[in-house]
């Protein structure tokens, strides 16, 4: 990613977690990135490509430090709570996730975890569905892991307990499907 391009996927992280999609303008993007209008309009097409960007470099941050996390424990249940740990953690420091779960300043972005959340899905269940095949070859990881990411993804959005309480459930899924 370039240095404009992070600079106005920062901005635009900023300013979607204070105002949601609809309150989101370009022409304040690019002030706060210190660019002309048009420059944000080239580097993303329009205000879809621009929150898809943010939505991108987000799921990335997320996924990479899943991933670290995973590898760090060679028990694949210890190494799955290490990294929906630091998932759950993380998003309660992150602003913009929190409007987006919470609906607090930017109601309408639950769609991009939700009905539009495609990207998000695919990609986490694609790092959990890696995780598990190296410890569970030629079981049904891909099932396993795509239920596993949903019902993490049910926590945040609605908790239903503390969270190792839900780091639990989500592990002893997984783990009910892959073990004996």
């Amino acid at each position: 990613m370039s240095d404009i391009t992070e600079l106005l996927v920062d901005a635009a992280a900023d300013l979607l977690a204070a105002h949601g999609f609809h309150g989101l303008r370009m022409i304040e993007v690019a002030s706060r990135a210190g660019v002309s209008r048009q420059t944000v309009y080239n580097e993303f097409g329009n205000k879809e490509g621009l929150v898809q960007a943010v939505a991108a470099h987000r799921t990335e941050e997320y996924l990479s430090g899943i991933v670290t996390r995973l590898k760090q424990d060679p028990d694949p249940w210890e190494a799955m709570r290490s990294a929906f740990r630091f998932t759950f953690e993380q998003t309660e420091k992150d602003r913009l996730v929190s409007a987006v779960l919470t609906g607090q300043d930017a109601e309408d972005l639950l769609p991009f975890l939700t009905t539009r959340g495609h990207p998000v899905l695919f990609h986490a269940t694609e790092v959990v569905e890696r995780h598990l095949s190296e410890h569970f070859p030629g079981r049904h990881v891909r099932l396993t892991a795509e239920t596993t990411v949903r019902l993490a993804l049910s926590h945040l959005l609605m908790p239903s307990g503390d969270l190792d309480s839900a780091i639990d459930a989500v592990v002893t899924v997984a783990r009910a499907t892959l073990e004996p």
